[in-house]
């Protein structure tokens, strides 16, 4: 079995990166390689402050590890709050202000068009590798559901009448951005675990 860092402080989606890996994985967390301090995500990009995350772990803690990070994007917002998706509101990262600002600066318009979108970036031995996972949706009028996290109450999948707060954990991890991407990194990973070939030398 392969031992591997997720590298974030988040719980939650510790408990959603778990679900969606079963029991192919050994995931640990930060907390279990010793990494207690707040990772840098001082990037303007996803792709930026994923692999920023990943490089952090691996050239301080020296374990295979990916990180993520994912954004909310809206399209009468000009594609905001993008990046800054967790501090949409303010630094105390609260996903209740979150929504609450969200929905205040949709006030009145239309378009309700969103997308959410994750980035993973994965580090095995020195070697890195990027995924990416996209959802296409729309975001209510008012916060429905009690499940899951983040925006996920104000969230509507494209092809489905629930948010993914509505959704149980087996439904949303098969549709959402992360478990898309996610399933990305786990297809790579099964070939790194039966192909004998170095990492340098695969495609």
């Amino acid at each position: 079995m392969l031992t591997i860092c997720f590298a974030s402080n988040n719980a939650h989606k510790l408990t959603e990166i778990r679900q969606i890996l079963g029991d192919q994985f050994d995931v640990k967390s930060l907390a279990d390689i010793g990494c207690h301090e707040e990772l840098p995500e001082e990037q303007t990009t996803l792709e930026g402050n994923s692999r920023q995350k990943a490089e952090y772990v691996w050239q301080n803690y020296h374990v295979n590890c990916f990180a993520d990070d994912t954004g909310l994007e809206v399209l009468a917002l000009n594609m905001e709050p993008g990046v800054y998706s967790a501090r949409y509101a303010g630094l105390q990262r609260s996903s209740q202000d979150n929504i609450e600002l969200l929905l205040k600066n949709l006030a009145g318009k239309e378009n309700r068009a969103a997308q959410f979108r994750t980035s993973i970036t994965l580090i095995l031995d020195n070697n890195l590798f990027q995924f990416d996972g996209v959802v296409q949706g729309q975001i209510t009028e008012e916060p429905r559901g009690t499940q899951g996290f983040g925006y996920d109450p104000v969230f509507i999948p494209e092809g489905y009448s629930q948010t993914f707060a509505e959704m149980d954990a087996v439904e949303k991890n098969r549709i959402s951005h992360r478990g898309r991407a996610v399933q990305q990194l786990v297809e790579y990973l099964h070939i790194v675990l039966t192909d004998p070939k170095p990492l340098g030398e695969r495609p």
